[in-house]
């Protein structure tokens, strides 16, 4: 198949198909006329790229499981390169969930904090000679 039927069918551009090849991600065979061939070894690698970035790889991180499948491999992370790699993007995804869970914490502290002054603040108002709450967004009163 040529380049734009390969896109087509990988739902992507034929830019990033050159690019892919830039980056010796897809191999760039020409037939007798010079046009870009591919066939459906290739497809199989574009559909392993794409889902490994949809979730959230990047593309070099991709280059061990293209090379599983280059190499005649059912499936692109049945190689121990492609486990590696696996092992490391869960490294990265717990640390991150560890700073967002840290940070979720922060901001239920702050909101706990921020619920406490203004309930001290409307008992206050209450109580006779209190200060009157103030919406900080317009100065009204509640």
């Amino acid at each position: 198949m040529r380049i734009g039927e390969l896109a087509t069918r990988a739902g992507t551009t034929t830019r990033t198909l050159r690019y892919y090849e830039s980056r010796g991600l897809l191999p760039a065979r020409r037939g007798s006329n010079g046009y870009r061939t591919y066939d459906e070894d290739d497809l199989r690698l574009l559909r392993q790229i794409r889902t490994l970035q949809d979730f959230g790889f990047d593309l070099e991180e991709t280059r061990p499981f293209v090379e599983c499948l280059r190499a005649g491999h059912p499936e692109g992370d049945s190689c121990p390169a492609s486990l590696a790699v696996y092992r490391r993007k869960l490294g990265e995804l717990d640390a991150l969930i560890g700073e967002l869970q840290a940070v979720r914490a922060q901001v239920g502290d702050q909101l706990t904090r921020a619920e406490r002054a203004r309930d001290e603040l409307a008992a206050e108002a209450g109580a006779p000679g209190g200060p009157e709450p103030v919406c900080e967004l317009g100065g009204h009163t509640r």
